[in-house]
């Protein structure tokens, strides 16, 4: 009874996430289109063939994430963080930052930041509006409005999107003898505000995290959110991470949630080399990014409008990219891939 009830709660609470990122979008579209409308149409209509689709695939992840609580890979308690106090702090300032990211879209300016925020010392490619969002990823302003600027985009499934990691991480961290205990070391690549660091701690109590990212503003923001869950806080650092800041062989497991698209080409692949150089033989690596053409071809219009609605310079040339093959040249034995709705996972070993 008491499972019944909790996942009634569950579905109730992703419901509720999914119609208010709906109503937000389509209440956010129409202000858009009355104050500024754009001089063209960037995206195409889609069918609702697709609509009916996605949904299903929405529904799909929502079943696999309830199960994988129910079956004890993370407890039930994680279904419901979510950050109430920023959303109620930052949904005003995220509506009032909008006219700006419109702006800065309808005059194509992706690389836009506001005084005082440090753009020095960067890869080119980073240094940019990245979905049109003021100071892209540098800046504090940036770094509190984007995990409710993320779940809006996705309908709330952002979350149970980032913990399909976990299931897989777990299963191969236990084929290869690594326990659940300090010794075992966890890096996030990319750990961005520290989300996925969150969900790690939930399903792994007491292995030692470890976080990088660039931007120092997203990594003091994940002091904060990390803070104030119970375990040791991971140790964060700010790195690039074409060349991570660890010896070899350092790491029993790896993951990296929604950071290949972003990159060019040729830095997926520096990135999947380092993480191999780090990950210690046995060890397991796990990327969550978006779908891909050769897994999810029906979807082919939703790739191609996401580019053209947000600033995403790389997306396309990843959604033709084999990711497969450039863990194999790196060194991996891919595991297996999966998909849940629009994220896509690959899972890898480093040869004992």
């Amino acid at each position: 009874m008491e499972s019944t009830l909790t996942k009634l709660a569950y579905q109730t609470f992703q419901q509720s996430k999914s119609y208010f990122g709906l109503a937000h979008k389509t209440i956010s579209t129409r202000l858009l289109n009355f104050i500024a409308p754009p001089p063209e149409e960037r995206s195409k209509p889609i069918p609702p063939d697709i609509l009916f689709k996605i949904q299903a695939r929405l529904n799909d992840l929502l079943e696999v994430d309830w199960r994988d609580a129910e079956q004890g890979v993370y407890p039930s308690s994680l279904l419901f963080d979510n950050p109430w106090q920023d959303f109620f702090q930052f949904y005003p300032a995220l509506w009032a930052d909008m006219p700006q990211q419109w702006d800065r879209a309808k005059n194509n300016r992706f690389q836009e930041f506001s005084p005082g925020v440090k753009t020095e010392g960067y890869p080119q490619y980073y240094v940019r509006n990245f979905h049109h969002q003021t100071d892209g990823y540098l800046s504090d302003w940036s770094a509190n409005l984007y995990d409710l600027q993320v779940e809006i985009l996705f309908n709330g499934s952002a979350d149970p999107m980032r913990r399909r990691v976990l299931a897989p991480l777990k299963r191969e961290l236990t084929h290869s003898g690594f326990a659940n205990q300090p010794q075992t070391r966890i890096l996030d690549v990319a750990c961005g505000t520290g989300r996925t660091l969150r969900m790690l701690r939930g399903a792994l109590s007491d292995v030692s995290l470890f976080g990088t990212d660039l931007s120092p503003a997203y990594l003091r923001k994940a002091n904060q959110l990390l803070s104030e869950i119970p375990g040791e806080l991971p140790q964060l650092v700010q790195a690039n991470a074409e060349s991570l800041p660890y010896v070899d062989n350092y790491f029993h497991g790896i993951t990296s949630v929604f950071l290949y698209h972003e990159l060019p080409a040729p830095v997926r692949q520096k990135i999947i080399n380092e993480c191999y150089r780090v990950t210690q033989p046995g060890g397991v690596f796990v990327i969550c990014d978006s779908i891909q053409q050769s897994d999810s071809p029906d979807l082919k219009l939703l790739m191609e409008n996401f580019p053209e609605i947000f600033h995403e310079p790389f997306y396309k040339n990843y959604t033709e990219d084999d990711l497969n093959q450039r863990l194999k040249d790196a060194g991996f034995e891919v595991v297996e891939n999966q998909v849940h709705f629009m994220s896509k996972y690959w899972v890898a070993r480093k040869p004992a």
